[in-house]
């Protein structure tokens, strides 16, 4: 790595327009200068198209998907087609980045065995206008997938890939999958490759009510049974401890659905069932929330 290396931002969109500007100001706001944008829209029908062009910076280029797809992983596996960077990261719409990201996560791909820079970021809650630090707790580095099995910590805006390390995998992000797209990438490059992280944020995550993983918890669930089936046959995965740990996640989600859902009753026979763990202690004071105040906090 040196201080030319260019990194590919990619930006997904559909319909964004609400957004838009606050995210691409982010990017070009930028202290490390070398970058460029794949803007990839995903036939929009509002102004998102509009907004983009109106940047008159070369470094924005401008992608019409020829048909609308609504699997995220699917359209930013053909934005990547379109990149020319020797590192890789993502930027949705909706959030956006602190000035000094790219410069502090350049910095630790000085080591080769670095294939991706992750940070800790700001969850602004819109609709309440206040931010959340994502994580106190220090955040791992290293061969870490099984810190990742245990507690997947790698919020989507923040890291930064080795281009490399993208391309020892047997493919990119997974076509089939809504909502974890990110997670099974990531997990399979922590099996091959060093992660480091800034442990300060370095971006922030727009929690309006509209995102995607919190309107599909059930997706989500689906796309981690089946994920958690593949790796059970998966030689890279079978020698980590923590593998188990995403079943016991998986029914977590599963509980604090039933809770929400179908209430008090349905809930407390699966609670009672759910093995003996702090995950356990979160589900009964979930069950004795009134159902008004679970919706509120429901990005568990």
């Amino acid at each position: 790595m040196t201080e030319q290396s260019l990194v590919s931002v990619i930006i997904n969109c559909f319909n964004g327009e609400k957004y838009l500007r606050q995210a691409l100001d982010s990017v070009i706001a930028q202290t490390y200068k070398n970058w460029e944008i794949i803007f990839w829209d995903n036939q929009s029908t509002d102004k998102s198209a509009e907004i983009f062009k109106s940047y008159k910076d070369k470094r924005l280029k401008y992608n019409l998907a020829s048909s609308h797809t609504k699997i995220l992983y699917k359209a930013r596996n053909f934005a990547l087609k379109k990149t020319n960077g020797d590192f890789i990261s993502f930027l949705d719409v909706d959030d956006w980045w602190l000035p000094e990201k790219l410069e502090k996560q350049l910095f630790f791909f000085k080591d080769p065995e670095i294939g991706l820079v992750y940070g800790n970021l700001w969850q602004f809650f819109e609709k309440k206008n206040k931010i959340k630090i994502y994580r106190k707790k220090k955040l791992p580095t290293g061969m870490i997938l099984n810190e990742l099995l245990n507690d997947y910590v790698i919020g989507s805006p923040t890291y930064v890939i080795r281009k490399k390390a993208l391309e020892s995998l047997n493919y990119y992000f997974n076509n089939d999958y809504h909502i974890i797209g990110d997670f099974d990438l990531n997990t399979r490059l922590a099996a091959k490759w060093k992660f480091d992280c800034v442990q300060k944020p370095v971006a922030y995550v727009r929690i309006h009510g509209s995102n995607e993983s919190l309107l599909n918890r059930n997706k989500e669930i689906t796309e981690l049974k089946t994920w958690y089936e593949s790796a059970k046959k998966d030689p890279t995965f079978l020698s980590y401890s923590k593998l188990d740990q995403i079943p016991l996640f998986t029914s977590y989600l599963e509980t604090m659905e039933t809770i929400l859902e179908n209430g008090f009753k349905e809930g407390f026979l699966k609670v009672i069932k759910f093995p003996f763990c702090f995950k356990k202690a979160k589900l009964i004071i979930a069950l004795l929330l009134p159902k008004f105040i679970l919706k509120k906090i429901k990005n568990y």
